[in-house]
């Protein structure tokens, strides 16, 4: 490497869409509950959920409004899950409206179904629960765990109309195939005024199905069927429509239900695909993939030097990067205590990586990540921190901060870099080789009990 010598603005595009996947704040604890007693006035939602909800209640921040996840258990026992949400009395339409948008983006962008099953309005964050229709099918053991960061913006209604019929679909995937097949199909549907061109996308796309889709489109065609013809007439049509010598699907025939089983897999692949694909709607893994974490950096450095890092090439300099104020800190929780105020170093910088070493405030703690503009990523690099000896000597607190750092780090932790106003930029995660890595509050602690017993010793020597 050649050698050398803000986080929380308006979201930035990713890599992946033209959408805003801004940075979400997400809360717990106690200070969850100081918010749910803070006001008057609140709409809650049950929900039937398959996605992994949270066991305890968390707030998220997104698209300017507080949605309270209400957790699934409450004093240790089962709870109804819900979405709490603020709102007057005389708004509860517009709220749950509000809601259920909030409910399909979350659908879509966890993998699962989140549906709303019911809702009431009270002065307080009263819970809605009907054990038949308010669940969760998959919950999460971890307090924390919960985590739709970065989960896109719907700002057109075309979109919204897809999400929301896709919702619909992998709700009644599981209650009814005849309807969850037409909430599929409109999904499609929806987004076409001229039905000449749906038909030509759906015949376009049907030859990039895979799996369990394309097999049963080899099947209908060696049947010597027309499938997009096929999902229209025998699919949608026939469940939209009845009548005495049209074709339906008749819910007493076995084989009728057998077939538009069998069709679904093809209808709901080719939803996905629609939304994946024409709408750009990222997923959380499609954007985990994708997303350019160093995006909120763009305006620390020239557009010419990010030119010239983002192709993998080596600039004459990062000035832009030197001796920048940084916070370090572990998501969701915030600034680890001691890492607060860090001065950023550029150590070496080339084909594309930039090499930068923070400094505590008292020159006691250096931390070292890879800035990767090639690959809009950030890595920590755990072999290179640690302590530092010269004018001040590490004390307790720094101890206790370099361990915390290390040690949740090794055990998954996503480490966030705040600069000033700027989006915090999160690290990707690292995973330990040929270890086993330590529970890391033990891990912590024992670092601080060396850190005692070596001060005692050199005290009575």
């Amino acid at each position: 490497m050649t050698g050398s010598g803000h986080l929380r603005v308006r979201p930035l595009s990713n890599g992946y869409t033209n959408m805003q996947t801004p940075y979400i704040v997400h809360t717990f604890g106690e200070e969850v509950d100081r918010k749910l007693r803070n006001r008057r006035g609140w709409l809650t939602a049950g929900v039937a959920s398959s996605i992994s909800w949270p066991s305890l209640d968390v707030c998220v921040q997104y698209a300017g409004d507080e949605y309270f996840l209400r957790g699934s258990e409450r004093d240790g026992k089962p709870s109804p899950p819900g979405i709490t949400i603020s709102c007057n009395q005389h708004e509860v339409d517009e709220t749950i409206a509000k809601v259920y948008r909030f409910t399909s983006i979350l659908s879509w962008f966890m993998g699962g179904y989140v549906d709303v099953s019911g809702y009431i309005w009270g002065s307080r964050p009263i819970l809605y629960g009907n054990p038949r229709t308010v669940y969760s099918s998959l919950g999460i053991v971890g307090t924390k765990s919960f985590n739709c960061n970065h989960m896109p913006i719907i700002e057109h209604e075309y979109v919204r109309k897809a999400l929301a019929f896709w919702r619909e679909g992998r709700r009644l995937n599981e209650v009814h195939t005849s309807y969850a097949f037409l909430s599929f199909y409109k999904v499609i549907e929806s987004q076409f005024s001229d039905s000449k061109k749906k038909v030509e996308w759906i015949a376009s796309s049907i030859d990039k199905l895979t799996d369990r889709a394309a097999k049963r489109v080899a099947e209908l065609r060696e049947a010597g069927l027309d499938v997009s013809r096929h999902l229209f007439e025998s699919g949608r049509c026939a469940v939209a429509h009845a009548s005495l010598e049209g074709e339906i699907v008749d819910p007493d025939i076995p084989s009728d239900r057998r077939r538009l089983s069998a069709d679904l897999e093809v209808m709901a692949e080719l939803a996905r695909m629609y939304i994946r694909e024409e709408l750009r709607v990222p997923d959380s893994r499609s954007l985990y993939r994708s997303r350019n974490r160093l995006a909120p950096w763009v305006s620390l450095l020239p557009t010419a030097t990010l030119e010239i890092l983002k192709s993998g090439g080596t600039p004459e300099n990062c000035d832009g990067l030197q001796g920048l104020n940084v916070s370090v800190g572990l998501w969701p929780d915030g600034p680890i205590q001691g890492l607060e105020k860090m001065t950023m170093h550029v150590d070496a910088f080339e084909a594309g990586v930039v090499k930068v070493v923070l400094i505590s405030e008292r020159k006691t703690v250096a931390l070292v990540f890879f800035l990767d503009y090639r690959n809009g990523q950030i890595h920590t690099n755990l072999e290179d921190g640690g302590l530092m000896y010269g004018d001040n000597s590490p004390e307790e607190e720094d101890v206790r901060s370099y361990a915390t750092f290390f040690y949740k780090v090794l055990g998954n932790g996503i480490v966030e870099l705040t600069s000033g106003e700027i989006e915090p930029i999160d690290c990707e995660i690292v995973i330990p080789v040929n270890i086993i890595p330590q529970n890391p509050d033990e891990a912590i602690a024992g670092a601080v009990r060396k850190f005692r017993g070596e001060n005692i010793t050199q005290d009575d020597s």
